[in-house]
């Protein structure tokens, strides 16, 4: 009788075996398995398309560690256990009055998944750039405390549970505010010519970009009072039937890519051929409240006066029906402000995204258009999203981020022992401990 037990990713992608699984409710407990084990690792709800989550003999499941902690109404900071659900937080947000800025477009992930992979929205800052203090236990079990004055800060808001396990987390919010969206489909000689008006002239900005129809799915939001009537346009009832659409369209196109190009016009036609208007708060606007377990996803991001050669390079090698890439719609487009966060996409640079999915999960290894749209980022100087599908590894990373080998000596000098590496990352950071010995780094 086989009793090995398997931890499963959502979409059952990534497998690993495991010898202890543990479900935490309180910081003591957290701290006390940590002390206690030589290998480990923490997961959410597995929703992370790279291998980050598990791997280990030791697993720590967060999701039952997610109480409401503090609320701070003079400062606007609310305090929470991180693995409470994003849904959760933004919920009690919306109920105070508040937001945080910038948010992702899935509300299904955990606080401390979203802040390790460094998840974001568009027109603002990563999520983790709102943190602004949290405690971090360390490999020996130790409980830092790491405000925003804190150099440890910036390398530690995104750090792919490689430096410690974030356990506690304050925010800071903002007042909520209504935007007044308008959507529809745009050539891509109009939207691609007008992303930097459109980041200037509008608060929220997002494209979706569909391959083979030379149009994008352009949404442009502005701040407006809470009282200001909008004329509500919707579209068609049935545009809520996309993704079941989209599955059943894009069912045999890992075995004949040339019909991508027909389900990709097909599906503009019926769904991003519209316009639409509505308003509503940041949070109602743009955040989608479930997502299925039938999507891969990979995402790359460029320094946004590059995008302009990554997008037409894309554009001419995605669209050629000689091309096995068959990319599905729709790619999404988005803008992170600069920031000064060591692994975060926006280091030193305003940012553009570009994600690339795969609508069946079962067929995603076999998905070129992941490699393709890698090889053309990486080219310019395109930064992998830590929890999506990509290939680079420690020779390309390091080129890409300034702070890579300040990040990789620091991790030594946090975790010697490697308790929070799992195959996977020690071959991201091509993991050698002699390299480590003399060296320090000053944060």
């Amino acid at each position: 009788m086989n009793n090995e037990k398997i931890w499963k990713s959502w979409n059952e992608n990534i497998q690993h075996s495991y010898k202890k699984l543990h479900t935490i409710t309180s910081e003591k407990e957290l701290q006390q398995i940590i002390i206690a084990s030589e290998n480990i690792k923490i997961f959410g709800n597995k929703q992370s398309s790279a291998d980050i989550s598990a791997g280990a003999d030791t697993l720590i499941d967060m999701r039952a560690y997610d109480k409401m902690l503090s609320i701070d109404k003079k400062n606007m900071r609310i305090t929470v256990e991180s693995g409470m659900r994003l849904s959760t937080l933004l919920e009690k947000l919306e109920d105070l009055g508040w937001c945080i800025p910038c948010l992702p477009d899935i509300n299904t992930i955990t606080v401390g998944g979203a802040l390790a992979t460094g998840t974001h929205g568009t027109s603002g800052s990563i999520l983790a750039q709102y943190m602004c203090a949290c405690h971090v236990v360390l490999a020996d079990g130790t409980i830092e405390e790491v405000t925003e004055k804190d150099p440890l800060m910036d390398a530690l808001r995104v750090a792919i549970g490689m430096l410690g396990v974030i356990s506690e987390v304050t925010f800071q919010c903002q007042p909520s505010y209504q935007l007044h969206l308008k959507e529809g489909p745009e050539k891509d000689e109009q939207w691609l010519s007008e992303i930097k008006t459109n980041l200037k002239k509008h608060d929220f900005l997002r494209i979706l970009w569909l391959p083979h129809t030379g149009s994008g799915y352009v949404i442009k939001g502005d701040k407006i009072d809470a009282a200001t009537p909008v004329q509500t346009k919707l579209g068609p009832k049935y545009l809520k039937h996309r993704r079941t659409v989209s599955k059943f369209l894009y069912q045999y196109s890992h075995r004949f890519a040339w019909t991508t190009a027909l389900a990709n016009k097909i599906l503009y036609r019926l769904f991003f051929s519209s316009k639409k208007e509505h308003k509503g708060s940041l949070y109602q606007a743009t955040v989608t409240k479930s997502r299925g377990s039938t999507l891969e996803l990979a995402e790359w991001t460029v320094a946004l006066d590059r995008f302009p050669q990554v997008f037409a390079e894309i554009k001419s090698e995605l669209n050629a029906w000689s091309n096995k890439s068959f990319v599905h719609i729709p790619m999404d487009v988005r803008f992170i402000k600069k920031d000064q966060s060591w692994l975060s996409y926006a280091y030193g640079q305003d940012t553009v995204t570009m994600g690339c999915v795969s609508r069946n999960a079962a067929t995603a290894d076999t998905y070129e258009a992941f490699e393709t749209v890698e090889r053309i980022f990486l080219k310019h100087g395109g930064r992998p999203h830590w929890g999506k599908r990509f290939q680079a590894k420690d020779a390309q990373l390091s080129k890409l981020y300034p702070k890579w080998e300040d990040f990789k000596i620091l991790r030594k000098q946090m975790d010697p022992s490697n308790k929070f590496l799992n195959a996977y990352t020690t071959a991201l950071l091509n993991e050698n401990p002699e390299d480590y010995k003399t060296q320090r780094v000053a944060i």
